[in-house]
C-alpha cells in the first residue's frame, strides 16, 4: 500500500500555548518570539507539552542542547499519548548527554518500545541551532534533521503494534543517570551548572488537534 501524500499533513503553525508538568520556575516560553528555554541545575529539571493533542501532522522545532559537561542529562523532542501512562503512544527524538554528536529516535506502542536507533548527527547539538522534525501518518513515521529523512518506519502487516493515539508534543531535561546504571546517558557531574536547552520556531500541526 502507498504511504499516504506527506502534504496532507504538512499544514503547521506555531506552537502558541503550552503547559508546563513540572518546575514551572525552570521553563520560560515566549509565545511572541516562538522560544522555550529548560533549565535543569539544583531544582532538577523541567517538561513541558502542548496544551492538546494531534493525530498525525508534522512536529518541528530548531534546538540547541545544553553546553558543557552534560553527562547523564537526557534531553529530548517528542510525542506521547499521555506521559507517565503505562500504556502510551510515543515517538522519540531523545539527546544523550555522555555524546552530544548523536541522537537516539525510538517509539512505543500501547506502552511497548525496544525500537531504539542511534543516528550520528555530523555535528555537535550544543553548537548550535538544528531542526528536529517528526513526520507521522497514518501508517508511516519518518524523523528529519535539518530537512534530511534519518529513519523511516511503516507499519507492518500482521508486525508490532503502531502509533496511533493521539499525542501531545513534549520536551523535557531531565537526570537519566539511573537508566542502566548510568550506561545510557553517562553519570551526572553537574560541572558545568546551570544546563540551558533552547527551543525555537517551534511548530505544529494546524489541523489535527483533536482535543
Amino acid at each position: 500500500m502507498a504511504d499516504p501524500p506527506i502534504h496532507q499533513h504538512s499544514q503547521t503553525q506555531p506552537l502558541k500555548q503550552i503547559a508546563i508538568d513540572y518546575t514551572p520556575e525552570a521553563c520560560s516560553h515566549c509565545p511572541i518570539s516562538n522560544t522555550i528555554t529548560l533549565t535543569y541545575d539544583h531544582r532538577g529539571g523541567a517538561r513541558w507539552r502542548s496544551t492538546t493533542r494531534y493525530l498525525y501532522g508534522t512536529f518541528t522545532a530548531k534546538i540547541q542542547t545544553p553546553k558543557g559537561n552534560t553527562s547523564g542529562l537526557n534531553f529530548n523532542f517528542y510525542l506521547s499519548s499521555l506521559e507517565g501512562d503505562k500504556s502510551q503512544d510515543e515517538i522519540d527524538f531523545e539527546f544523550l548527554g555522555n555524546d552530544t554528536t548523536i541522537i537516539q529516535t525510538n517509539y512505543y506502542c500501547n506502552g511497548i518500545g525496544n525500537k531504539e536507533e542511534i543516528h550520528q548527527l555530523g555535528f555537535d547539538c550544543s553548537d548550535g541551532f538544528h531542526e528536529y522534525g517528526i513526520k507521522w501518518g497514518l501508517g508511516f513515521i519518518e524523523w528529519l534533521i535539518d530537512g534530511k529523512v534519518v529513519r523511516k518506519e511503516k507499519k507492518k502487516e500482521g508486525g508490532d503494534g503502531f502509533p496511533e493515539k493521539a499525542m501531545f508534543l513534549y520536551a523535557s531535561i531531565w537526570d537519566a543517570s539511573c537508566i542502566a546504571d548510568g550506561k545510557w546517558t553517562g553519570k551526572y557531574h553537574g560541572t558545568d551548572v546551570p544546563y540551558v536547552c533552547l527551543y525555537k520556531d517551534i511548530h505544529v500541526p494546524s489541523n489535527t488537534a483533536v482535543e
